[in-house]
């Protein structure tokens, strides 16, 4: 429950490459929780009792929002969706408030920080109009547009770093994964170029191939991801560029499935 609590400030200070040291904490679950299998053949996600339930967050992550001006500007903007300058403000503050050190050209804090301030008030704004969290009532709004006009406007590097954010709230089942489960979702379908849903992609696979465990959202979201056909995910070209590649994903799609079809009928299975 340690790490589930602090799993944000963790995620601050583990080198990004330490890829199994953050499944491990973000594989951590409160102990009266028992996490429904994963590979239950059609499982209703957002039926799940606990899906509506929000985690407990002891981190007080919007200190890192500076600066001071800068939450103050994102509450308004997600709020009345103006300034229409903002967001390109936004990619600004995140390339120029670079770290102590100035070895990365962004500000991954800030960047974690904003990431799970825009999902957390998203999900209270959802939950505010008694509704649910569902791929339809993620897109369509102030929120959605911030997290896609980032993935649009930066660049490979500042794409990984954010796509890394988004999946480090892939946890147990809680409102928060269920948001930005469907967030990488939605954005996955709706990327203007395949290149986008390469990198979303390989953010997902990376933490996949690493030995276990494997954190419960993650595993959901790429379940979704390489079942439901409305993605599409086996026709796309990166999955068959080299054939080392294909049965990389081949290997993982049966691990994840814990059948062994041939990955083409995976895109043919609905839940």
């Amino acid at each position: 429950e340690f790490l589930c609590d602090y799993h944000f400030v963790f995620c601050d200070v583990v080198p990004p490459n330490c890829i199994q040291m953050r499944n491990l904490i973000l594989s951590a679950f409160p102990r009266n929780m028992r996490l429904p299998d994963p590979f239950t053949p059609n499982l209703k996600v957002d039926q799940l009792t606990d899906i509506s339930q929000a985690p407990r967050l002891l981190t007080n992550f919007t200190t890192s929002l500076q600066p001071p001006q800068l939450k103050a500007s994102l509450e308004g903007y997600l709020k009345t969706s103006t300034p229409a300058h903002f967001q390109a403000e936004l990619v600004t503050f995140l390339q120029q408030s670079q770290s102590e050190d100035n070895s990365m050209r962004y500000n991954v804090p800030l960047l974690n920080a904003i990431v799970l301030f825009i999902g957390t008030q998203a999900v209270s704004t959802i939950l505010s109009k008694s509704a649910t969290v569902t791929n339809a009532s993620v897109a369509n709004c102030p929120h959605m547009n911030i997290y896609q006009h980032l993935i649009t406007t930066l660049d490979t590097e500042g794409r990984y770093l954010f796509l890394n954010s988004v999946a480090n709230q892939l946890r147990y089942p809680n409102c928060h994964t269920h948001y930005f489960s469907c967030v990488l979702l939605h954005l996955f379908q709706e990327a203007a170029s395949e290149a986008v849903q390469e990198q979303i992609t390989r953010v997902l696979l990376e933490r996949l191939i690493v030995n276990r465990p494997h954190p419960w959202g993650l595993l959901i979201t790429f379940i979704e991801l390489i079942k439901n056909p409305i993605y599409n995910f086996w026709n796309h070209q990166f999955v068959h560029c080299a054939p080392e590649i294909e049965k990389l994903f081949e290997s993982v799609a049966r691990s994840c499935t814990q059948t062994k079809p041939n990955v083409r009928e995976l895109g043919e299975t609905h839940d």
